[in-house]
This record gives C-alpha cells, structure tokens and sequence, in this order.
C-alpha cells in the first residue's frame, strides 16, 4: 500500500527523520509511538505526502510518488490533527467540504455527510458553528469529515490527546468501529500506549528519527522487544499498570 524507502527529512541542518524501508501492507493498522520530539508527526506527514522528503523515495500502491501525481495520491487519503481546524461554518459544510472540491455533486454530498454525522452520533449537530461545539463533538467532525471522502488511508496525528479521559474512551470505541466497517488502513500516532489497543495491535517505535521497533503490541507489552526506547517507554505504563490493580 505505502512504502517508504531511504527516506531522509533535514530542517536547519539536522536530520530529523531517516528511514531505510517501511512498508505499510493493505488494510494494516500501525500505530506509531515514540518520545517527545523523536519525528513521529513528521513520518505521519511524510507517509500523508504533506512532507516532502530531503532524499528518498514514497511509493503508494507500487508506484513512486512524483510531483506530477502526488496531488492525485493525496486525494485518496484524508488526515486528522490534534487541533480539529474547522471552518466558521456549520458542520455539515466543514463535513461536506472536501467533496465539494472533489467535484461531488449535491445529492450525493449530502447523503454521506448525513450518513457520517449518524455514524458519528452528531446527526442533531449538523447545522451548529465550531464555537457552539465541544471537544469532543468536534474531533467527531473532523473525524466525520475525513470518513465521509472513503480514503484509503487515514492518518491520525494524536486527535484525542486534548479530550478529558471518558470521551476519549467513548471516541476511542466509536472510530474502532467504524475502522472495522471500513477496513480502511490508517496510521495513529499517539504518547498514550493505552489508546493503541481500540484501533490496532501493530506498533512502530520511533526514536531519533529512526524506527526501532515495527512488530505487534502484545510483544511490546510482554517485554520481548530488548530495545532501550521501548523500555523506557513502558516505564510509566507498567507504574500505572501496577497502580489500578
């Protein structure tokens, strides 16, 4: 599906992110964690085709990524922030937004809006602005609005990091459902290792620009992977393992 292949990413002179071969099968889930400024946005970006690479090369399906076709590329994927980003519109304008510039005719703008706002339980939000919403309602738009293009790929850059505990956990359940309907393949990143399990068991670790680790979950947690990154990231989640038993 995606593939990179000796990426390198420089900014000021330093290297920030350096990849010799990640591939992302069809239909993989992968979540990628890491510590605070290892280059995790920036492979999700890189990945999305929002980052052009120093070096290297990005395929998508077996074909290399140009700037001639790159904008057609990125037309079949969709991506959600941390920050919702949304329009001073209503929700269903922000939501029916990018099929408008995909040439989506009305009819047929409005049937997915009205199907993913349902899927999304915010149906009775549809014709409120951004300032009348909670977070939580508008991740679920932002959310909508990346569902409602059928990409092939979602990208996910820490969307529920800003969200109280019980709404995260609700989102967290609602997009593993509509994941599993769609079978579409997504990368989340996130800092909570405790979100990963809703979306996926497959996990990429990355530190220092480089992945250390791509494997299942399960190993992680049981402590099979000897590497020192991944180490250091279970220290708190084993503490808080140890402190609600």
């Amino acid at each position: 599906m995606l593939r990179l292949k000796d990426i390198v990413v420089v900014r000021d002179k330093k290297t920030i992110l350096q990849v010799n071969d990640l591939h992302l099968a069809e239909g993989e889930r992968l979540a990628v964690i890491g510590p605070n400024g290892a280059g995790k946005s920036t492979l999700l970006k890189t990945l999305a085709l929002l980052e052009i690479p120093t070096t290297g090369e990005v395929f998508f399906r077996g074909e290399k990524v140009t700037g001639k076709n790159s904008l057609a590329f990125r037309r079949r994927m969709a991506v959600v922030f941390q920050e919702p980003l949304l329009l001073n519109t209503t929700v269903f304008n922000n939501v029916a937004q990018g099929m408008h510039f995909r040439g989506i005719d009305a009819a047929e703008r409005k049937r997915r809006v009205d199907y993913w706002l349902d899927r999304f339980k915010i149906l009775a939000l549809r014709n409120r602005k951004p300032l009348n919403l909670s977070g939580g309602e508008a991740q679920r738009v932002s959310l909508a609005r990346a569902f409602v293009l059928e990409p092939e790929v979602i990208f996910l850059d820490e969307p529920f990091s800003a969200l109280d505990f019980s709404t995260r956990l609700e989102l967290l359940e609602d997009l593993g459902l509509q994941l599993a309907d769609t079978g579409a393949n997504i990368v989340f990143v996130t800092h909570d290792l405790n979100e990963i399990p809703y979306l996926t068991d497959n996990v990429a670790v990355i530190d220092e620009g480089v992945v250390v680790y791509k494997g299942g979950l399960k190993s992680l947690l049981a402590g099979e992977v000897k590497v020192l990154t991944v180490q250091r990231l279970l220290q708190p989640f084993k503490k808080s393992r140890l402190l609600s038993v």
